[in-house]
């Protein structure tokens, strides 16, 4: 029987400039918004901080990342699997440092699915969503991305946002299902080639990823440990 999973991802609140490098150089990031999608549910939740007269306000509050990581914790007693991408190395490390919920977020960020390190981890380099939306037909709009999403917001086209949140919610568990059933994850190469990673036996969580054998990198000029993905359990 599949699983039945949920997919998240969060979008961040900090505008940055053009070539603003490694993200966690800027924490506090803030959150504007955050989104489940259920693999059985026609539809995504997003979930943002209101002001007092109900319009959305710049950033979610901690009260309300702290609900959201209640709600995560909610799903999986109801048999689900949560799946991400990247959400080991980042969604949950701010959703943990917002919410002030560290403890719960190293849990379930080691009980996940997260699709981008489980391939890190097999083959020592990581791959975009979009790159293995793609492969199987789908990918996300053209017209927006994380980089953008932070002005939009603060420019008040949050619907906009909630759209692109949700969506990267359903690209999530297309790729999570379609890999799981085909045994392997397929992606479009940087060359414009179709390749793909080998999933045995389906998706490993987080905690079971990090006991996959070392890949061969000798051929990278500086490979990335796994540490950086994990450093902050």
């Amino acid at each position: 029987m599949p699983r039945k999973y949920i997919a998240f991802d969060i979008e961040t609140a900090k505008i940055l400039p053009e070539n603003f490098g490694d993200l966690h150089d800027h924490r506090p990031l803030g959150i504007t918004c955050m989104a489940t999608w259920c693999s059985d549910e026609p539809s995504a939740v997003t979930f943002h901080s209101k002001n007092a007269d109900g319009s959305p306000a710049l950033q979610m509050t901690p009260e309300d990342v702290a609900a959201f990581v209640e709600h995560l914790k909610t799903k999986l007693q109801e048999g689900y699997t949560i799946v991400s991408h990247n959400g080991l190395g980042f969604d949950f490390v701010i959703v943990a440092e917002e919410s002030g919920r560290l403890d719960d977020c190293r849990n379930l960020a080691v009980g996940h699915v997260d699709m981008m390190f489980h391939f890190f981890c097999g083959k020592g380099f990581p791959i975009k969503l979009n790159a293995a939306a793609k492969a199987i037909g789908v990918s996300k709009p053209a017209n927006v991305d994380g980089s953008v999403a932070p002005q939009l917001w603060k420019d008040g086209d949050c619907q906009t946002v909630l759209d692109y949140v949700a969506q990267d919610c359903r690209l999530t568990l297309d790729v999570a299902e379609a890999s799981e059933q085909a045994k392997k994850i397929s992606w479009i190469t940087g060359r414009g080639s179709k390749s793909h990673f080998e999933l045995p036996d389906g998706w490993l969580t987080v905690e079971e990823a990090t006991k996959l054998p070392l890949p061969d990198t000798s051929w990278m000029d500086t490979p990335w440990p796994r540490s950086k993905f994990t450093n902050w359990l």
